[in-house]
């Protein structure tokens, strides 16, 4: 079972290690050496602040790429190693003190410094670079105030090794659990739980030179993320490596994107990489024992110390914490100790990371998928060979097939316990399907292209629990007819908005209004007006459209079970559950929605005829990572609809104590890139690539972002210098 833990947007303070890396507070020597060092890497920002790093070894381009990524927003990178530290608590108090304990269970810091010391000299000198690079900044800028986080280590990259947002997993164990069972639920310290059916996803497209104009291969890279939280950018060096994409803050690799040969797109997946089992405890001269194969092991204990401010002090509070060879101890369910086998963290995932994006060939890629480290992810490829294919997960553990691993595990024998790996052949996959397309939108691998696609039958459950999501059947829909693709007809098609939800659920309100409520009732007055309005819909939402803005609120107001996005072996999918919902729905589950919904916008405005656009914006006022939205200050009206009705471009918005709905998560970096002779490329950011509100950059793409227009991506080192603003080593 499989499940992943939001990204927590909070500062950490982190104590500064002994390893002989450079600060704030540097020696002479030290300057001199990262001086030096500086000079082999030259960063050339272009026409949108795109930064293109350039260095004479791999080590080099790492060096300059995270001074690069500091220059642009040293809060985020400073904010994605909150999580992974496990000290929230630090600086946001006893509120998130079990974030913290849960982390510091899954993702041991010490492990993640033995693996520095081992790591191949390769690696470490990657590591190595990374930490020269922030730390290298911070020294520059000491105009710069780190919330906390003053110094970097090599190791902290060994922490979070495969650059997904929420690449926590806990297969079905929630926070709350773990609060209740290490405080005894006497505690009142509070905590932030995750949010299990998170609405929005990603999408990625790899269309055949069978398919397209040019006869060359295509890459649709979508990933849907809270914005700002992945910049653009270039690195490349003299060891062969030209790597262009997003990457997420603080890390040092290009998580989606492409180079000269291959491009690759992750989508998150839903493949089982951690499980849950139940663990029989006993007590005998008074220590704990833990029952395994019939014999009595010893309960493996830990002491694990957190401190948290409290009226300006930090005040430690110690946890004495329990694992067996399953894993940490997380929760009790049922009388019994529940522990979680996962695989969280691990150095070979941050090696197959760094060396996909080398890639040069098919099989090249396919060695990187070889070393089956990868546990958050599904993978859309395409190259300029004109390959394209589909991995539907990559780590995936071996099983006894005749369980539900969806399920609590026996943790009292060998029987439940993993048996090594899946090769990658066994997984499910698809290369070069005769349809010409791949896709997937987060949803079920078994529809990726079409009627060609892997058939279920062929693989053990827990491999592909994934269901359908409406995008999926919308990306489905658009494919299986499309031909001679070109960049703008793919990034058109990425761009449909039909909500393919309301093909299911629309028709079912207007069959029970026009059965139940009579011309003579005061309700059919009230609301025929916006069923007409409903009835007359197309199914895409538009800036000017009060349809959509009538089905999206009434939408959310409907049984959660049409919201459900993440599912177990054996349970309906989305798509199942909405369909059933609405063949089977009373009258009381959909008209009184729709009446709420008219009421509160005519409380909010005045009326309930109210384009999509006027309340569904978007606001990017301060470069802080938590914004405050405000509909008194400037922002744009935004078309697009949430993932989860259907809309292929996402855009999550919500209420802040506000009447207007803003973005806050979905499209961020998209790109579609053609593999021919030379690579052609368009892309398109949220607002833009700088954090500072002072940046020409920081709202520069914000109009292209509302009309879905692309900018040329800049790929190649001559057209980078004819459209430069800047040229420089890092420290000038």
């Amino acid at each position: 079972m499989k499940y992943f833990k939001n990204h927590l947007p909070l500062f950490v303070l982190v104590f500064c290690f002994s390893f002989p890396i450079f600060s704030q507070n540097a020696t002479t020597k030290e300057v001199a050496r990262l001086k030096n060092r500086s000079q082999q890497v030259t960063i050339i920002r272009d026409n949108w602040g795109i930064a293109h790093v350039y260095g004479k070894t791999d080590a080099d381009a790492v060096f300059g790429m995270l001074y690069a990524q500091c220059e642009d927003d040293f809060k985020r990178v400073e904010m994605n190693y909150i999580e992974k530290l496990g000290r929230l608590s630090e600086i946001k108090g006893q509120a998130v003190l079990y974030n913290d304990l849960e982390i510091k269970l899954l993702i041991d810091t010490e492990a993640a410094k033995a693996d520095y010391i081992k790591a191949a000299p390769w690696l470490k000198k990657l590591l190595d670079s990374y930490a020269d690079g922030i730390n290298f900044y911070l020294y520059n800028h000491p105009e710069v105030k780190p919330a906390l986080l003053t110094h970097f280590e090599p190791w902290f990259p060994l922490l979070w090794t495969d650059g997904s947002i929420g690449a926590i997993s806990t297969a079905d164990l929630t926070t709350g659990e773990l609060k209740a069972f290490y405080s005894g639920n006497t505690d009142k310290v509070a905590y932030i739980e995750r949010e299990k059916d998170v609405q929005t996803g990603s999408n990625g497209f790899a269309i055949a030179p069978s398919k397209t104009a040019s006869g060359n291969a295509i890459l649709y890279i979508n990933p849907h993320t809270t914005f700002y939280f992945r910049p653009e950018i270039q690195m490349s060096s003299e060891e062969g490596l030209n790597a262009y994409g997003a990457v997420t803050w603080g890390q040092f690799f290009i998580y989606q994107g492409f180079n000269e040969s291959c491009g690759w797109m992750h989508t998150s997946s839903n493949v089982d990489v951690a499980d849950m089992y139940a663990e029989k405890i006993t007590t005998k001269n008074n220590k704990l024992f833990y029952e395994y194969d019939k014999k009595l092991l010893p309960i493996i204990e830990k002491w694990i110390t957190i401190k948290y401010l409290e009226n300006g002090k930090l005040i430690p509070k110690t946890f004495k914490t329990y694992a067996t060879n399953n894993g940490p101890i997380m929760s009790k369910r049922d009388g019994k100790w529940i522990s979680l086998k996962s695989n969280n963290r691990s150095m070979k995932s941050l090696e197959q990371s760094w060396v996909r994006t080398k890639a040069k060939s098919f099989e090249d890629y396919k060695k990187a998928m070889d070393l089956k480290a990868n546990t958050s992810n599904n993978t859309v490829y395409a190259d300029k060979e004109g390959n394209i294919a589909y991995w539907h997960g990559n780590f995936i553990p071996i099983r006894d097939k005749n369980l539900n691993w969806s399920k609590v595990m026996d943790g009292t024998t060998t029987a439940t316990q993993w048996k090594g790996l899946h090769d990658v052949s066994e997984t499910v996959h698809s290369y070069n399907p005769i349809n010409g397309w791949l896709q997937n939108c987060n949803s079920t691998p078994y529809t990726v292209a079409g009627d060609n696609s892997p058939k279920k039958e062929n693989y053990l459950p827990y491999m592909a629990p994934d269901g359908e999501s409406f995008r999926g059947l919308n990306a489905v829909r658009l494919l299986s007819k499309g031909t001679k693709y070109t960049l703008d007809k793919v990034i058109a098609d990425g761009y449909d908005t039909k909500l393919t939800a309301f093909e299911v659920l629309i028709p079912s309100l207007i069959s029970s209004f026009k059965k139940n409520i009579s011309t003579e009732d005061a309700l059919y007055n009230e609301l025929i007006e916006p069923i007409s309005q409903l009835q007359n819909w197309d199914y895409y939402a538009k800036e000017n459209s009060v349809a959509t803005t009538l089905a999206i609120e009434w939408g959310y107001k409907l049984d959660k079970i049409v919201q459900k996005v993440y599912i177990n072996e054996g349970e309906m999918d989305q798509v199942e559950n909405t369909r059933t919902f609405a063949k089977n729905a009373l009258p009381e589950q959909l008209i009184p929605q729709l009446k709420m919904v008219v009421d509160e916008l005519k409380i909010k405005f005045g009326t309930w005829q109210i384009p999509w656009g006027e309340m569904n914006r978007f606001q990017r006022s301060s470069g802080e990572i938590n914004l405050i939205y405000n509909d008194a200050l400037e922002s744009l009206p935004i078309a697009y609809g949430p993932a989860i009705w259907g809309s292929l471009p996402a855009y999550k918005s919500s209420y802040q104590d506000t009447k207007k709905r803003y973005g806050f998560n979905g499209n961020s970096f998209v790109c579609a890139v053609e593999f021919g002779p030379k690579i052609k490329a368009k892309s398109l950011l949220a607002g833009g690539n700088s954090g500072d509100l002072k940046s020409k950059h920081f709202y520069d793409q914000a109009d292209r972002y509302r009309k879905g227009q692309f900018k040329e991506v800049l790929f190649y080192k001559e057209e980078v210098q004819k459209n430069a603003e800047r040229s420089y080593h890092p420290g000038e």
